[in-house]
C-alpha cells in the first residue's frame, strides 16, 4: 500500500447498494490502496449497526484506508438548509476519523465568480486546517477549470485546492496542455474514467456523468493523455481516484467493478507514469 499515492475506489463506483464490508472486501481484492465514502455511504454504514471503531477495524481487517471524503455542496446557498449544514459538519467529522486531508466540494448552482469567491472564503473558514478540494464539472457553477481557477485567485484561501476528474476535464472540452506548473501546485487530488467520443447532449449531460462512464483507458478519451498533462505540469496527487460511475458496469456485480476498473487503471498508470506504480510495491 502506498502512504503516498493511494489508488481509490471512489464512492460511487461501487454504487450505494452494498454493505460496508462488501464494499471494502471487493475493493481489497482488486488490489486498490483505499476506498472513498461519501456522507452517505458513512451514515449507511453507521445505519448498519457500525461504530467509527467497527469501520475502522473493517478497514483494518481488509488492509485499506479511507482516503477520499466528500461531498460538500450547496454551500453558496442563502439560507443554508439544515441538511446541507450537517452534511459539511459529517464531511470533516469523517476527516478527522480517518486522517484525510482535504474534502471533494462541488457546486451544482450558477454563480458570479465574485459572489462564489465570497462564500468559498466562508467555507473555507469554517473548514479551519482542512482542505477544500474544488472539483469543476460542465453542467455546475464551477462550469470549467478556468472559472474554478478564477474563483481560487479571488478567495486566495490557503486551504482551497481542485481536484481534477479526466470525465470532467474532456465534458468541458478543456485541452490537454492547459495545465500549468504555477496551477499544478493547488491540485490536489485527481480521478480516473473515461468516456466516448460524443458525449450526451447538454440538457442531459448530468445522466451520462451519473450512469454512463467508462473505465479509465477503455473509451475514446485518452485517459493516458490526462495522467501525462497531470505529471508533466508537476501534480502531486494525494489521492488517484477512480470514479467509474457506469449502470452497465453495475449490472455485472460490484466484484466485477472493482476488478475491472482497478486493472485498467493500473493499465494506464504504466503506460503514462509507470513511476507512481513503483511507489505502491
Amino acid at each position: 500500500m502506498t502512504k503516498e499515492h493511494p489508488i481509490t475506489i471512489s464512492s460511487w463506483t461501487l454504487g450505494d447498494k452494498c454493505s460496508f464490508e462488501d464494499r471494502c472486501k471487493a475493493a481489497s481484492q482488486a488490489g486498490y490502496d483505499g476506498i472513498g465514502l461519501r456522507a452517505e455511504t458513512y451514515v449507511d454504514a453507521l445505519n448498519e449497526g457500525l461504530s467509527d471503531q467497527d469501520i475502522l477495524d473493517m478497514l483494518a481487517k481488509y488492509h485499506l484506508r479511507c482516503t477520499e471524503v466528500e461531498y460538500i455542496v450547496q454551500w453558496c446557498e442563502e439560507p443554508r438548509s439544515y441538511e446541507q449544514k450537517y452534511k459539511e459538519q459529517m464531511c470533516f467529522h469523517m476527516c478527522k476519523l480517518f486522517g484525510v486531508k482535504h474534502i471533494n466540494t462541488g457546486l451544482l448552482e450558477n454563480y458570479s465568480v465574485d459572489y462564489t469567491a465570497k462564500k468559498l472564503q466562508a467555507l473555507a473558514s469554517r473548514a479551519g486546517d482542512l482542505i477544500i478540494a474544488l472539483e469543476p464539472m460542465p453542467y455546475s457553477g464551477l462550469t470549467n477549470f478556468d472559472k474554478t481557477w478564477k474563483i481560487i485567485q479571488k478567495a486566495n484561501c490557503d486551504n482551497v485546492y481542485m481536484l481534477l476528474d479526466m470525465w470532467h476535464w474532456v465534458r468541458s472540452n478543456q485541452s490537454y496542455d492547459m495545465l500549468t506548473k504555477e496551477q499544478a501546485k493547488k491540485v490536489i487530488s485527481i480521478q480516473l474514467d473515461d468516456a466516448y467520443a460524443r458525449p450526451y447532449v447538454k440538457s442531459v449531460l448530468r445522466d451520462e456523468s451519473m450512469h454512463d462512464r467508462l473505465a479509465p483507458g477503455t473509451g475514446e478519451l485518452d485517459t493516458v493523455g490526462f495522467v501525462k498533462m497531470i505529471k508533466n505540469a508537476g501534480v502531486d496527487p494525494k489521492v488517484i481516484g477512480v470514479e467509474v460511475i457506469s449502470d452497465n458496469y453495475m449490472a455485472k456485480g460490484i466484484d466485477f467493478v472493482a476488478d475491472y476498473t482497478y486493472k485498467n487503471t493500473v493499465k494506464v498508470l504504466q503506460a503514462a507514469w509507470p513511476e507512481i506504480l513503483q511507489e505502491n510495491k
